[in-house]
């Protein structure tokens, strides 16, 4: 699964998601992409999830891009914990998706195998999402 090989501070705040894309958020890669359409945390499990759902159903036709990567640690405390003691440790990794955002691209097949192998990727994600093709 996707994380980053260092950082530099172990631990970050939350943070808001207001606001649309304002980078990402055009096709640059491939020919199809999945966007978002709500603003959201994606998991690098659930990133994995889709790019193994697109991978299943192409059977190593095209070629995938993931525009999204997962670089804020999420930390959790352990259960039955009492309050206080400071902040949680790392427990996995998110990366922010707000609406716009270009998530994953497809190129080098056709529309109707790129769409199905969108939908079914799409299924993995905790979002509404859109499938978009490049205007040339």
């Amino acid at each position: 699964m996707l994380s980053p090989k260092r950082t530099k501070f172990r631990k970050q705040q939350r943070g808001r998601l207001k606001g649309l894309s304002s980078r990402g958020n055009t096709i640059n890669f491939g020919e199809y992409a999945l966007q978002a359409l709500e603003p959201s945390w994606i998991t690098s499990r659930q990133i994995e999830a889709a790019r193994r759902a697109m991978n299943r159903y192409l059977r190593r036709g095209g070629k995938i891009w993931i525009r999204i990567f997962p670089d804020k640690p999420i930390t959790m405390r352990a259960a039955e914990t009492r309050m206080g003691a400071g902040k949680g440790n790392p427990e996995y990794w998110v990366a922010v998706v707000k609406p716009g955002r270009i998530m994953f691209e497809l190129g080098g097949v056709d529309q109707d195998v790129a769409q199905e192998a969108m939908r079914l990727a799409a299924q993995k994600l905790p979002i509404k999402t859109k499938f978009v093709v490049r205007e040339e």
